[in-house]
């Protein structure tokens, strides 16, 4: 498998009514589907009373080598999802307003559209078969990173002497070397010159 993978996915977007003072209804992505064919422009698929549903776009869904620890964690929540980003154009006088700028089953990508104003960012359900692909994904690309515990480094290095002085912690290192390497002597005899007996005065 490529280190790079592409899956062409259908996206489907609801327009819906809604009760608000100033807009009478919401854009919003409502699911993907495998399989989907190209289209040029928007498809209606199905209507009632409130709401009508598109195939708004076919977009490839891309897998990178590096982002799969987004992907584990995506995986791992219980509930595999990919996420929509639909970015809206308030000026168009279009029948459809709105693009749908991206799929990505990344969290960490639909989190940094997030922060984007015009960008409406929404996770649909991930299919069964499309989370087979991307755990296939994982198990052939994943590697986690190794732990390197840091070595503590000395506040002074033995090297530097600051201010024209010896750092402390080398000094004691080579006094102690001298120590070691010296020969011994004897200690003098504190009792030396000192009577112990009971002799006369």
């Amino acid at each position: 498998m490529s280190s790079v993978l592409s899956i062409p996915v259908g996206v489907v977007v609801a327009r819906e009514m809604i009760a608000h003072p100033w807009q009478s209804h919401r854009w919003r992505p409502v699911s993907i589907f495998l399989d989907a064919p190209r289209t040029g422009q928007w498809r209606e698929l199905r209507r009632d009373d409130r709401s009508v549903l598109y195939h708004a776009a076919t977009l490839n869904l891309e897998l990178f080598r590096k982002e799969t620890t987004a992907y584990r964690m995506n995986l791992a929540n219980g509930e595999p999802t990919v996420y929509v980003v639909l970015r809206e154009d308030p000026d168009s006088d279009n029948e459809w307003p709105v693009d749908v700028h991206l799929v990505t089953a990344s969290p960490f990508e639909a989190q940094s559209h997030g922060d984007v104003g015009l960008d409406n960012v929404e996770g649909v359900p991930m299919p069964a078969q499309l989370v087979e692909v991307v755990q296939a994904f994982i198990d052939e690309h994943h590697h986690e990173e190794p732990f390197f515990k840091r070595k503590r480094q000395p506040h002074l290095r033995a090297e530097e002497h600051k201010f024209g002085q010896e750092p402390v912690v080398a000094l004691r290192e080579r006094m102690s070397d001298t120590i070691d390497g010296a020969p011994s002597v004897a200690k003098p005899d504190a009792t030396r010159g000192i009577e112990t007996g009971g002799g006369e005065k």
